[in-house]
């Protein structure tokens, strides 16, 4: 494995094939968290920049696939409808992906987690947020720097994205379609920035392309999953991602 990634035993490499193969059936289920899933995951293996630089390349043809599953003409209308969202976001995300390099990995693990924990808990125990009609300029340019912010030093942006459009009432295929429009753009915006950062380079880029195929199969087992349950249990398997991908991330940066 060593034309892969210096130092993986053959094990190690077997279980990040795993974790990418789980990361893409969730995705293809609730329509995200595989940022979450394999930075916490593949950090747990290979570190904090590997599992990053790991995680690009899936991330982005993932949701390419995710966007334009029900056609090009329905992507570019979620573009439209969340051009705010989208053009805010980068910004952040393009300023906080040079950070990678300059906060710890603790802290990093923290800032991500913690959003996360408190989404899912107040969602869980009754609590929703709600948005009534359009939301306010002022809520979508505060929600799109959030998410491009923590999205830029880490490669996730799920949770608060997902708050967002759950906040909206979103319907099951709208919330998937639009997921994978926003994250899809905002994974090209990433990929540039850590070719920037140096994140993404050739050292690291053959790991990043060999997690792609088992991503790929994990989204079609989990679109048929997501095919078959209704927005209910939608909404129950997003809370429940949200919370043990959230707590995980948490309980590494705390050190436990």
């Amino acid at each position: 494995m060593d034309s892969i990634l210096p130092g993986l035993s053959p094990a190690a490499f077997a279980l990040c094939l795993l974790i990418g193969l789980v990361a893409g059936v969730i995705k293809g289920m609730v329509g995200f968290a595989m940022p979450m899933i394999m930075i916490s995951g593949l950090g747990s293996i290979v570190g904090p920049e590997w599992a990053l630089a790991g995680l690009v390349i899936p991330t982005l043809l993932t949701n390419g696939w995710q966007a334009l599953r029900q056609g090009m003409g329905e992507a570019w209308s979620s573009v439209k409808r969340f051009r705010v969202f989208l053009l805010v976001g980068l910004v952040a995300l393009l300023i906080s992906a040079q950070l990678v390099r300059v906060l710890s990995a603790e802290a990093i693990l923290l800032m991500i987690g913690l959003p996360i924990v408190i989404f899912a808990i107040t969602q869980l125990i009754g609590l929703p947020l709600k948005l009534s009609g359009a939301p306010s300029l002022k809520v979508e340019v505060g929600v799109a720097s959030f998410a491009g912010f923590i999205g830029g030093f880490s490669g996730v942006w799920g949770p608060p994205t997902v708050a967002y459009l759950t906040a909206l009432d979103t319907p099951k295929a709208d919330q998937v379609r639009v997921q994978g429009v926003i994250y899809g753009l905002g994974a090209v915006a990433l990929f540039f920035a850590h070719v920037g950062s140096g994140v993404i380079r050739w050292e690291t880029l053959p790991f990043s392309l060999s997690l792609v195929p088992v991503a790929l199969i994990g989204m079609t087992i989990g679109f048929a999953v997501q095919d078959r349950i209704d927005q209910a249990a939608f909404r129950r398997a997003t809370l429940a991602v949200l919370l043990i991908a959230g707590g995980n991330l948490v309980r590494r940066g705390l050190g436990l």
